[in-house]
């Protein structure tokens, strides 16, 4: 999951830092949204399922998170790891785009 061989440890801390920041707050918004309303253009199980993804999601970026501090910055983060977070954050987008213009339409 973690690579030790990074060459510059201040460079990967200054990049994946706000990179883990940013996809605490994604998730966390779409992990609210997905708690305080029910999506009609969503499946009962395909919004529990997105919601089990993104709080599984948030439990291992904080892990993640977790590992960089204790390290100081010394580990890194494989893209093969990085690589779902973005995809899922990505779908979260969607998800939500379509929420507004649901509220919307519905106005």
């Amino acid at each position: 999951m973690f690579s030790s061989n990074a060459p510059e440890p201040e460079l990967l801390k200054a990049l994946l830092e706000p990179l883990l920041d940013d996809f605490q707050y994604w998730f966390g918004r779409s992990r609210s949204l997905l708690e305080a309303q029910e999506l009609d253009f969503l499946a009962p199980e395909e919004q529990s399922d997105l919601l089990a993804r993104v709080t599984t999601a948030q439990q291992e970026v904080s892990t993640a998170q977790m590992l960089l501090r204790a390290t100081d910055g010394q580990v890194g983060i494989e893209t093969s790891i990085l690589m779902p977070w973005h995809r899922l954050v990505a779908e979260c987008w969607q998800v939500s785009r379509r929420s507004r213009m649901a509220r919307v339409q519905g106005e």
